[in-house]
This record gives C-alpha cells, structure tokens and sequence, in this order.
C-alpha cells in the first residue's frame, strides 16, 4: 500500500505571512493539530502545529495574537512522497517521533499529509501499535509524566 492511498488528500495549509490566531482558528476548523505551510506555488516551506504554537509563543509568554506563521513554525518540515509505501512512512514517523507527516509531490509541492490516525484506518492493528509506541516514546532526558 502507497502513503496515495491512506493520506488525507487537500490539507489546509496557509502561507509564512498567516496570523497566529488564524492558524488556530484552522486547527479548530479542521478538527487537526497542523498546518502545512506553502509559498504561493503551494511548495512546502514547513508546518505549524499546536504544540508549536504551544511551545514557540504561550509557554515563552509571547502574545501569539501578533504572532504570524513564520514565527513558530517548525521548517524545514519533515515530508514523504505519494508514492513511498505506507511501512516507509510509518518507519518516518517513528524515526522522527511524530504524529503527522505532509506528503509532496516530485517539485516539493504539499498534496496531503498523513497522520497517525490515517496509519490506524488503514494498517493492521500490531503495524498501528507499533507506530504509536515508537512516536510516544520520551526524548532522552525527558521525564514521564503522568
């Protein structure tokens, strides 16, 4: 199976210039926790998600209402191609520890993005719990917390 055929195809993606407040109202709109974020020719330049807005701006005590994209997001993204197999995309997500991944095409263009819930739709239920174990698996350092 290809990351084509399980991927969540036309994400919403915004541009480096998009205010902070309406990439939330995005998140909130799509029911997701990242937004691809594209120049004009809708290349991928990185992503913005909710921990990102998190971490970047409300923990550091930044005002993200006079934040914009460029400010948080984390660039460059890590991406796969349509064609790659769905076993390749999982062992970069797990690699990586992440729960969603934009999917480009040849020119580097985001065509979709698949998730760690796309991953559970479509693989077998040991290939989802692998995964999953994999990306929640603490950094070095860091401390369960409860």
């Amino acid at each position: 199976m290809k990351v084509k055929d399980v991927m969540s195809k036309n994400a919403s993606c915004c541009g480096r210039d998009t205010p902070l407040q309406d990439v939330a109202a995005m998140m909130v709109d799509c029911d997701c926790g990242e937004i691809p974020v594209t120049d004009d020719r809708g290349h991928l330049l990185g992503v913005v998600t909710d921990r990102d807005i998190t971490c970047r701006a409300v923990a550091q005590g930044r005002n993200p209402l006079q934040m914009i994209a460029a400010d948080v997001m984390t660039s460059p993204a890590i991406t796969v191609e349509a064609d790659a197999s769905v076993k390749d995309c999982c062992d970069v997500l797990e690699r990586n520890r992440i729960r969603r991944v934009p999917v480009v095409d040849a020119a580097g263009a985001c065509i979709g993005i698949v998730s760690l819930a796309d991953i559970a739709r479509e693989a077998s239920g040991r290939k989802t719990a692998e995964v999953v174990k994999e990306v929640s698996k603490p950094s070095v350092g860091e401390s369960a917390r409860i």
